[in-house]
């Protein structure tokens, strides 16, 4: 029986909160404290304002410069790393031992996705040149592409993916945001290297880092957050140190960080923001819609004309609401909002400040609205957004 109840506002709160999203911005320490907070940001090549590891900093610390955050996450005094969790992020240094369960999956399959036709001698060809020419990008091993698309990769490329895989190379480094590959044994700290987790470890290690990164939890979004398998997640649930509590509306009993229930009841100074698709509060869309009772899907992949909101639509923040969503392009220093989405009557206002406040980060000092829906609504966003950018 869960001992605590939350109302669905205060889960919100509560999530909110874990998130760095509640309010007042996360200045202490800054975006490595961020990453910290949140235990892995989502890397991904789509860049419309910003690439998507870049918006979730902007999210939570505002105007923050885009060379801190490529610092922070990749500079030569960064504390981080880049593996799978629930997707490729970059992780906190101090985790590379919570994955080794991953690293283990992998060296039992024997392969990736990728077909390898020389694999032994591809990846002995790779960690040799590592080993004598220090860190290199793809490219610089011998390229990363046979010459097709994108996934088409040479073998240098499977090789290096691979070895990173199952942990004997290590990318703590981007260069023009390509990968730069490392020996493990150089660039993980010794104790690091030498810490070996059995699987409940990792799963105890990376439950309890979820936990407090959403606040409140489905034992589902605890597995979906690092990737971890769910009866494994179950194994170590009454050992993470979470408070089991119900959600109003969850038929599930939810999973809470302790530290994050003081924010259950209390008043929240409301924050005004556009999320990446890919933020860490959202990109569980089952957990999105349970939350905030949105449905959004990311339709870059989609053909044009069967999208709903947009090529890259992403969220409106307002407070504890998702209030609307904005399909946004750049044409030089003109933002341009191609598609306004308004998920209630009164978002106008709010969507405009998220709008002008992403326009001034990235340096435009123009926006344009073009679609809106209701179209009703143009005339009034079109208005509020011009507004808030003369403000």
């Amino acid at each position: 029986m869960a001992t605590d109840a939350l109302s669905l506002e205060d889960a919100r709160r509560v999530a909110l909160s874990a998130q760095g999203l509640r309010g007042a911005r996360v200045v202490k320490g800054g975006v490595s404290a961020m990453l910290r907070r949140l235990g892995a940001v989502q890397l991904d090549t789509i860049s419309v304002l910003a690439r998507s590891h870049e918006l979730v900093a902007y999210a939570r610390l505002g105007a923050v410069s885009r060379s801190r955050v490529e610092q922070a996450y990749w500079g030569p005094k960064s504390e981080t790393f880049e593996y799978w969790s629930h997707a490729a992020c970059v992780l906190p240094l101090q985790d590379w031992p919570a994955y080794a369960f991953k690293r283990r999956q992998f060296v039992a399959k024997g392969r990736r996705w990728h077909l390898l036709e020389e694999k032994d001698k591809s990846c002995r060809e790779v960690l040799a040149r590592l080993r004598g020419d220090g860190p290199l990008t793809a490219n610089q091993l011998g390229g990363a592409k046979k010459g097709g698309p994108w996934w088409d990769w040479s073998e240098t490329k499977i090789a290096a993916e691979w070895l990173l895989d199952i942990g004997e190379l290590v990318c703590r480094e981007r260069r023009g945001f390509a990968r730069v590959y490392d020996l493990a044994e150089r660039a993980i700290p010794a104790e690091l290297l030498a810490t070996d987790w059995t699987d409940e470890e990792c799963a105890g290690r990376l439950v309890a880092t979820a936990g407090r990164a959403l606040g409140v939890a489905l034992p589902a979004d605890l597995a979906k957050y690092h990737g971890l398998p769910q009866a494994l997640v179950r194994r170590v649930l009454d050992s993470s140190g979470l408070t089991k509590v119900s959600v109003q509306g969850w038929a599930q009993s939810a999973y809470a960080d302790p530290g994050a229930l003081s924010a259950a009841g209390t008043r929240m100074r409301g924050r005004t923001v556009l999320l990446s698709p890919f933020d860490s509060l959202i990109w569980y869309r089952e957990r999105l819609e349970r939350l905030f009772d949105v449905r959004h899907r990311l339709e870059a992949y989609t053909p044009k004309e069967k999208r709903i909101y947009g090529y890259f639509a992403m969220p409106v923040l307002d407070g504890t609401s998702i209030v609307g969503l904005v399909d946004p392009g750049r044409r030089g220093e003109v933002l341009v909002a191609k598609q306004v989405t308004l998920l209630r009557p009164d978002a106008a206002g709010p969507v405009a400040r998220a709008v002008a406040e992403a326009a001034s980060w990235v340096g435009c000092t123009v926006s344009e609205v073009e679609r809106v829906e209701p179209a009703s609504a143009r005339a009034a966003v079109q208005a509020e957004v011009a507004s808030a950018m003369a403000g």
